[in-house]
């Protein structure tokens, strides 16, 4: 799977959640992309799609943490 196939699916799938659980909606792919051996610098790739992809994807990569330390 890459950055496009990442966003893709999400967009798809997006549409039919709930607006007040597309956070933890959002989340929950995240992990199982990544349980399902999706790379870290894939997920990386795929932001700039959506606010609540690009922040699972942050919160997943732990990226707030290594810009502060930076």
């Amino acid at each position: 799977m890459n950055e496009e196939h990442v966003s893709e699916v999400w967009m798809l799938f997006k549409q039919y959640v709930d607006k007040k659980q597309l956070e933890v909606a959002a989340e929950k792919y995240i992990d199982l992309l990544a349980d399902q051996g999706v790379a870290d610098d894939v997920l990386k790739e795929a932001m700039g799609m959506d606010v609540h992809l690009d922040d699972a994807i942050v919160y997943y990569l732990d990226l707030d943490t290594v810009e502060d330390e930076d």
